[in-house]
């Protein structure tokens, strides 16, 4: 199962008392309370942009006490969050990216294709653009864009005009209408394969909503930079552009900058990190079986072998309300994580 191997992974950097996890997607808190029952030594500060999902998985981790601290931002934050609460380094953090199966089952929310709802598809309810928006205001050649690159939609310029035509003579305001312009423009052939005919612009939508990949490319360098001397980053991702930035910054730095021909690595030289698995783990076949959602998971993690943090035990100085406070104030000043 995904969630033991992710504990597994986890563990070895999370044995000493103090330790601490930044689970920076939360979600609903099930990854904190594995890892917070597996690993009694642990602290875990569950980031999330999802005020819902906050006040939800904070509900369920009432148990731990002060083992857990809940925070509302979103995860390319995560210098500000350890910044605020004095940390210089923590133990470990991990990622699950993509959007979770609660934002998928809340109607309103209007992540889902199978059911009319409105197009909005913030993680964060409360802040910046919808669906709506971006359907309603883009032009025809940067819908196209979010299309392809975000959903690889083949017929990316076709839809794209066609919504461009019909918002013409009335805004775009819930998924049904949508995913009906959907069947109407995607030719039979094409509906015939590779799933629902709405999946891939939904989930490119979504992703430009949030500007997730902007998120996490700047994410992953500072996540990789906050853990300490044996601490780990492990990252569970579901699309191949989530998963190539990953990939990328991974091997960043656990590639030797010695020269190939060089007969020997001075010390000192080595890279100061490791990856911990052989490339992308990715779920059994009872898994996929058991969780559809699981076949395309991309599970990889990262080490810390040298560097300037030791990782020494350490309580959050903040509580939630001060820290989601902060944040607010913060959000209003610069207008991060507003999509």
């Amino acid at each position: 199962m995904l969630l033991a191997r992710i504990v597994e992974l986890l563990s070895p950097a999370l044995i000493s008392s103090g330790s601490i996890l930044i689970d920076a997607t939360l979600g609903l808190g099930g990854h904190t309370e594995a890892v917070l029952t597996a690993c009694p030594e642990a602290t875990v500060i569950g980031v999330d942009r999802d005020p819902h999902a906050l006040a939800m998985s904070r509900e369920r981790l009432a148990g731990f006490g002060d083992r857990f601290l809940g925070v509302h931002a979103v995860y390319d934050e995560i210098p500000d969050v350890l910044e605020r609460l004095g940390i210089p380094a923590v133990a470990a953090v991990l990622f699950d990216l993509g959007v979770s199966s609660m934002q998928l089952d809340v109607r309103e929310r209007g992540f889902a294709y199978a059911i009319d709802a409105p197009l909005d598809m913030r993680m964060d309810p409360t802040r910046g653009l919808t669906a709506a928006d971006v359907l309603n205001t883009y032009s025809a050649p940067e819908l196209a864009r979010v299309l392809k690159e975000y959903g690889e939609e083949k017929m990316a310029r076709r839809i794209a005009d066609a919504v461009v035509r019909e918002r013409a003579s009335e805004p775009f305001a819930t998924s049904a209408r949508l995913v009906e312009l959907l069947y109407d423009v995607i030719p039979a052939p094409a509906r015939r394969s590779g799933g629902h005919p709405a999946k891939r612009t939904f989930q490119a939508l979504r992703m430009e909503v949030n500007d997730e990949l902007g998120v996490l490319r700047r994410a992953m360098p500072a996540a990789i930079e906050a853990i300490g001397v044996g601490g780990r980053v492990v990252v569970e991702s579901y699309h191949s552009l989530e998963d190539r930035l990953v990939k990328r910054a991974f091997t960043g730095v656990t590639r030797s900058t010695v020269p190939d021909d060089l007969p020997f690595v001075p010390e000192g030289s080595e890279p100061a990190y490791r990856l911990v698995t052989r490339g992308a783990e990715q779920a059994d076949e009872g898994e996929r079986e058991h969780n559809p959602r699981a076949a395309s998971v991309r599970l990889r993690a990262l080490e810390r072998l040298r560097g300037p943090h030791p990782v020494a035990p350490h309580r959050p100085a903040l509580d939630d309300d001060q820290l989601d406070d902060q944040h607010d104030d913060q959000l209003d000043d610069h207008g991060k994580g507003a999509r």
